[in-house]
This record gives structure tokens, sequence and C-alpha cells, in this order.
């Protein structure tokens, strides 16, 4: 394996950042869009065979060195970079899926006038993700993990003159500062008990074990941080706010990419996970309530952008459920899969705002399966995948955790379950209500309705294939199938753990009566959907009672700004008045009343007059005189 190729991999979307960024204003259009995606492709093309010498090769695990950053007493830290399959399969998705997007948004902003900034950004969000991944210790990742937020930042603010958009810009970094600090005390600890942030070190290390207490805390201080990136409860608010940058953004980073980085931090953990039974616990529960929660409130949103959000953070959750079963490997293969379909379907979104001049309102569309026929067929085969029927995807990624929840606990299955139908529910909803029945946004907006242009078309069709044949990347052994994955994972874990998870299988016939049932009611949910989405006109009556309730999120964002944003608003308006206005300001004030004092005391002594300096040399040499002899006396 030729590790030096991580340094192209590394740079050139760095490059492209730096060019588009200082010169795109004078390149044209077609010059810029090109560049970027070139710089997204071509790493792309150095990873195919990095990953298939590492599958020739073995369980191979490369450090590259690029530097010594620094070295302050037993603090040693390279800028390196690590290649093995883990982060191999991250940089395939994030390369893979981040060049068609860079693609597509060639079209999808091409009126935009700050085009060339949106490819500079862009690129700059590739770059961090690389560094994410790719590091071989901590801090390497870290920068990287804290590039992103950057990156999401300006992207999610991109069009920053609407104000709704900055401070969704400004939420989602804010909040994923929460996450990061609970990322930094892990860190930090991580160094405390091993004398290293190197993590080919610290896997040799922890296979000896350290005290529970402390791999706890490890454990538990990294799963806080990945609960901020990866929109998790209570932190999950940020994400659906943050559709308000460009849709090509949504599907890169809240779809393929950044958002899956907390799922990546804690498969490069795992070996903390596995000893700390605690921790994996707390991970379950977490993404069951994730799931359910997100899932619930999906069903009630009629922005398209916000379903597919709340969706995001859904799948996220169910991720998490099998993180906290100790099934590593099906989280990282539902990964990939949702990296397919999800981004299929927020291009696909974007299509429609594209076709329907930026409307947003699923109540407002209907029947554009006539009108836009590539973008209906991709984005009902993301729906097909992501509610998981055969063979597309989704199915296979999703069975898989349903198959894992079922061998830990029925109830954790029946809930899990119950997660895949909410998807299921909302999906069919938005794509009947976006697709079938007739048109409901007027005369004037259906003359203009067009399908997407091939730079935009070509991606949703290329997403569509991989949404279609992703899952074969695991078939199960019920099918007679090789997991090629779960394979090709296998030398992350240690040795204790294989043996455990090959120790237990669920029999044959319980795994096709699982997969039946969730198929039968999925079918049964899009039959439902299609009967009452499909009608030619929706009510858009005021929502009562639950419906009111989802629809307005759970109100968790009005109970945020009541419990935490106003009283540390009051607190920070009553240290400026208490500091700035009259501590800082009194003392300034009192300052200059001082100085107005004395000089106005001053200026009388200041005559001009010789003989009235000399008189006062004369009585104050006699009270200095009376002065020292009182003083002696006593």
């Amino acid at each position: 394996m030729d590790a030096s190729l991580i340094t192209y991999i590394v740079a050139i979307p760095l490059l492209g950042f730096i060019i588009n960024g200082l010169f795109g204003k004078y390149l044209p259009k077609s010059v810029v869009g090109l560049l970027a995606s070139l710089c997204i492709l071509i790493p792309f093309a150095l990873v195919l065979p990095l990953y298939g010498n590492a599958y020739n090769e073995g369980s191979e695990r490369i450090i590259f060195k690029l530097f010594s950053w620094f070295d302050v007493g037993k603090v040693h830290v390279d800028f390196s970079f690590q290649l093995d399959r883990l982060s191999l399969l991250m940089l395939m998705i994030i390369t893979g899926v981040g060049s068609l997007i860079h693609i597509y948004s060639i079209g999808y902003m091409k009126e935009d006038p700050r085009y060339h900034i949106y490819f500079s950004y862009l690129n700059l969000f590739v770059f961090f993700m690389i560094l994410l991944v790719s590091g071989s210790n901590l801090i390497v990742t870290f920068i990287g993990w804290e590039g992103v937020g950057l990156a999401s930042y300006l992207l999610i603010g991109f069009w920053f003159k609407k104000v709704d958009y900055s401070n969704a810009a400004k939420k989602a970094f804010i909040m994923n500062r929460i996450g990061d600090l609970g990322l930094l005390l892990g860190a930090f600890m991580i160094f405390k008990s091993y004398g290293t942030i190197e993590y080919a070190k610290i896997a040799e290390l922890a296979k000896n074990g350290l005290g529970s207490t402390v791999v706890d805390f490890i454990a538990i201080c990294l799963f806080i941080g990945a609960i901020g990136k990866s929109a998790q409860l209570p932190l999950f608010t940020w994400l659906p706010d943050a559709m308000a940058g460009p849709t090509p953004v949504s599907a890169l980073i809240h779809a393929a990419t950044m958002v899956t980085a907390g799922i990546f931090l804690v498969v490069r953990f795992n070996f903390f996970y596995e000893i700390s039974p605690l921790a994996k616990d707390i991970i379950l529960y977490v993404g069951l309530a994730t799931a359910l929660f997100a899932g619930l409130i999906g069903i009630a949103q009629n922005d398209i952008k916000k379903v597919l959000a709340y969706s995001t953070v859904s799948q996220l959750g169910f991720m998490f459920i099998v993180l906290g079963l100790g099934a590593y490997t099906t989280a990282m293969f539902h990964l990939t899969t949702h990296a397919f379909f999800k981004a299929l379907l927020f291009l696909g979104a974007g299509s429609v705002i594209h076709a329907m001049h930026n409307e947003q309102d699923i109540r407002k569309m209907g029947g554009l399966r006539k009108k836009l026929p590539i973008t209906f067929i991709t984005f009902l085969i993301a729906t097909l995948a992501i509610t998981g029927i055969p063979p597309f995807a989704g199915f296979f990624s999703k069975d898989e955790i349903l198959a894992n929840a079922f061998q830990k606990n029925q109830l954790v299955w029946a809930l899990t379950l119950l997660g895949a139908l909410l998807t299921a529910f909302y999906m069919f909803r938005l794509l009947f209500l976006t697709f079938f029945g007739k048109f409901r946004g007027g005369e004037e907006a259906e003359s203009h309705l067009h399908e997407s242009p091939p730079v935009m078309t070509i991606p949703l069709a290329i997403l569509a294939v991989l949404s279609t044949i992703g899952g074969f990347i695991g078939i199960p052994a019920v099918f007679g199938g090789k997991h090629y994955l779960s394979k090709w994972l296998e030398p992350l874990y240690t040795h204790q753990y294989l043996e455990k998870l090959h120790a237990h299988h669920l029999d044959h016939n319980t795994e096709l009566i699982l997969m039946g049932l969730s198929v039968a009611l999925v079918v049964v949910i899009a039959i439902i959907a299609s009967r009452v989405f499909t009608k030619s006109t929706i009510e858009d009556k005021e929502a009562k009672g639950l419906s009111k309730i989802l629809s307005n999120k759970f109100y968790v964002d009005e109970i945020y700004n009541t419990l935490i944003v106003k009283p540390i608003s009051y607190i920070s308006m009553g240290v400026w008045i208490l500091i700035d206005r009259l501590f800082i300001n009194g003392i300034v004030y009192l300052t200059g009343l001082l100085v107005q004092i004395t000089g106005t005391g001053l200026k009388y002594i200041q005559t001009g007059n010789i003989g009235f300096y000399i008189l006062m040399m004369v009585l104050g040499t006699i009270a200095f005189l009376l002065l020292n002899t009182v003083t002696n006396l006593f």
C-alpha cells in the first residue's frame, strides 16, 4: 500500500479551496465548478488503489508521518495519517459521494452570485473531513473535527443576509461546541491514562484493560462528542435548522459525511466500549430514544427538507442503537447504505425545489412524476431503500439492525421496529404528496415545471444505482451470501470480541420471519399512504392535540429557549450592567471626575507670579520642618 498517496488525497481539496477562494471570482463559472469537482474526483481515484491493496494485503495498518509537529516534555505529537480499513471505507464514502454532490452543485448553484465562494467552502469541508477520518492520533482528528464544524457553519449560513439562516449557522456551531467539550475531556483522560494519543498505541495498551471507572469516563466523554456531531438527544435540534443552507450542502454534510463522524469515533474506539457496558447501554438508549423522537416529529413536517432532516436524525439513532448492542460492523454497514440513499433523497429534493422555484412545502406539490420523471424514479428508489424494501440497500442494513436488536432484547427490537415503521410512514407520505395526485401549486407554477439538467440528473442516477446494489456488500448468511463488510472490518476488533461475535447467530427461520414481518408492515403502510396522500387537495387545517405537538417538534426549541437561552441572556445582561456599565464605567467616570477636580484646584496656584511661587516654596519648607520636628518628638 503506497501510503504517500494520502498526502495528495488530503492536499488536493485544500488546493481547490485556496484557488477558488482567491482567484475564483476572476474565473468562468464552468472552470470554478470543474476545478472544485476534480479536486474531489482525483482523491477518489487515488483512494481506489489504496482500498484494493488493503483488501489484498490483509489487516495491514500503515502510519504515514508527514512531519513532527511538537515535542514538549513527554508529549510528542506527529502530524501523521493512519491508513487502515476503517479510514479507507470512510474515505471512499467522503470522496465518492462528495464528488457526485460537487458535480450536482454545478447545475444547482449556477445562478448564485457567490458561486466560487460556495465551491471553495465545499472543498474546505471535504479537506477537513478527510483529516478527521485519516488522522493517526486524536490531535489530527480534532483538527478535522473542529474544521468540519467551521466549514459547516460557513455553508449553513452561506446565504447569511437572511437572518434565520445566519442564526441556524450559529446554532449548529454552538451546539457542536457543547459536544466537543466531551471529546476534549475524553482525549485528556486518554493521554493521562495511556501517555499517548496515537490510535495504534491506544488500541494495543487498551487490550490490557484499565480501571472500569476510568474506561467508563473516557467512553462516555467520547460519546458526548459523538452526540453533538451526530445530532442525538439532547443536542439534535441544530441539524433540522441546518437545512437553511443550499440543498447540496444538506446532502454532503447532513447525510454522507459530517453527521457520521460520531459513528466513526465510537467504532474507532470500539475496544473502550467492549470493556464499558455502562457506556454501551447509554449509547443504546440514547440512540433508541432519538430514533423514535425524530421519527414522530418527521411524520408531521411539511417542508421537504425538514422531513429528510428528521429522517437523518432518526437513521443516526438506528446506527447508535447497534453501536450500543456492540454490532460495530452493522453500524458501519448502515452508515454506508445511508450515505447512498440519503444523499440521493436530498439531491432529489433539491431537484424538486429547483423545479418549483424554491418552494419547499409538499402540500403545494403533487403530480411531479410526470414533469420530473428522472427525479421521480431516483427518489422512488431512495424511498424504497430507506424503508427497507428488498433488494434495495436499506433492506439489508436495516434488517441487520433489527436482527441484532432481537438478539439483545425483544422490547428493544419492538421499539426499533416501530422506529422503522415511522420511517416508512413519513417517507411514503413525502413520496405520494410530492409526486402523485394532482399538482396543487397553481397553474402559473405548473407551467414552469421542468426536469433538472443532466449535470444534476446524472449524479442522481449514479446514487440510485448505489442505493439499489449497495446492500449486497452485506448479504446475510440466511440468503447464502457473504458479508464482505464484516470480513473487511474484522482487523479493527479485538480477538475476544470476534470470538464473542461469531458465537452468537440468530436462527435462520427466526431471521426470515423477522424480515418478512418488517417488509409486510412497510408494504401495508405504503398502501395506506397511497390512499391517503394522493388526493387532489390537501386540507390545510390548524393542527390540534398530538398533531400540533408533533408539528411543533415537541416544543424542544421553545423549552431550550426558556430554560437555557433566556436565563443565560438575562445573566449576561446583568453581568454587562454590573461589570461594564456600573463598575468599569464607574471607575472611568470617577477617574475623570478626580482629574477634573484636581485640575480645577491646581489651576489656582498656577498664577505666573514669581513672588507667589517664592511664598509657596517658603511655606512648604516651613511645613516640612514642622512635620519633621513633630515626628522626632513622638
